[in-house]
């Protein structure tokens, strides 16, 4: 990996327009997506995924008898399919599947639980359209990595069957922001910052319990889980939500793998056109989820 990279992607990230309401949040995001365009070989189709909107992308040769869920981040208030089209499309390639993200309802509209229950109700779409439960994979990103475990916590509740394995990036699982490294990775995290975060924690959580497993997945009973991918940047305040997501899944013996990238930044997956060390990320998480996939 070229410094110069990881430095571009930062003067990028420090030219972009800060703050702003809700909305204005959303667009600027949508419009960071945007700067990424999905691969030209990319077949994008819309679904309804049991009452949440969805959309399919696949590429050649891609596997339909399998999927990956995908969950975009943005702190369960901005970020979009759109936002997050070029990626999910990409670790669906990755993997050799196609992928369904999902367009969950946002905070504050829709605060906690609405995003779980728009994620399990997809998860229940998908294996009502006959796609084996062992061919399924979930991935997502900052929150969306978050909900990522709050899914599998909720299938698990519901006593349906568990997915093959799942991968969550920069996993947002503590939505009090008590981890170390929000203090001690401030100074070098262009992204996440406390003050930002714990007004997103306050849209989604609306009055409800921060320690709920379903909104802060670290204090959930990961036993019985199918095996994770967790990866993240060492540069991110979100980095010990990582960290002890892994071992809250270790002292569950969940078979758990964390892959820490030197130098990296939150979520840098996204800017995998540009990063030779996200494109590597990528290409380990879809040979992980390849390898879990049951054939």
């Amino acid at each position: 990996m070229s410094a110069s990279e990881i430095e571009m992607v930062r003067t990028m990230l420090a030219a972009l327009p800060g703050g702003g309401d809700v909305a204005t949040m959303r667009a600027g995001y949508d419009a960071i997506g945007n700067i990424f365009p999905t691969a030209a070989d990319v077949v994008v189709t819309p679904v309804d995924a049991g009452g949440v909107p969805g959309e399919w992308t696949r590429v050649p040769g891609a596997a339909q008898d399998a999927a990956l869920l995908y969950l975009h981040g943005g702190g369960y208030v901005i970020g979009s399919i759109a936002s997050h089209r070029h990626l999910a499309s990409e670790l669906g390639r990755a993997a050799g599947i196609q992928a369904l993200a999902l367009e969950y309802r946002l905070a504050p509209e829709a605060p906690f639980p609405a995003a779980v229950d728009d994620a399990l109700a997809g998860y229940r779409w998908l294996l009502g359209q006959g796609i084996a439960p062992g061919r399924i994979s979930v991935a997502g990103d900052s929150a969306g990595g978050g909900l990522t475990m709050a899914l599998l916590l909720a299938i698990k509740a519901a006593g349906l069957p568990l997915p093959a394995c799942a991968v969550p990036i920069s996993p947002w699982v503590d939505l009090e922001g008590l981890g170390g490294s929000m203090d001690s990775k401030a100074a070098s995290d262009p992204i996440v910052q406390r003050e930002g975060l714990a007004a997103m924690a306050g849209h989604y959580l609306n009055g409800a319990n921060p320690h709920d497993p379903l909104a802060a997945p670290l204090y959930g009973d990961l036993t019985g889980l199918p095996p994770l991918l967790i990866q993240v940047g060492s540069e991110e305040t979100l980095l010990d939500d990582a960290v002890r997501l892994a071992a809250a899944a270790g002292h569950a013996r969940v078979p758990v793998r964390l892959e820490i990238a030197p130098d990296m930044i939150h979520v840098f997956h996204f800017f995998h056109p540009v990063l030779a060390a996200a494109r590597a990320a990528n290409a380990a998480a879809g040979a992980f989820i390849a390898g879990h996939l049951a054939q």
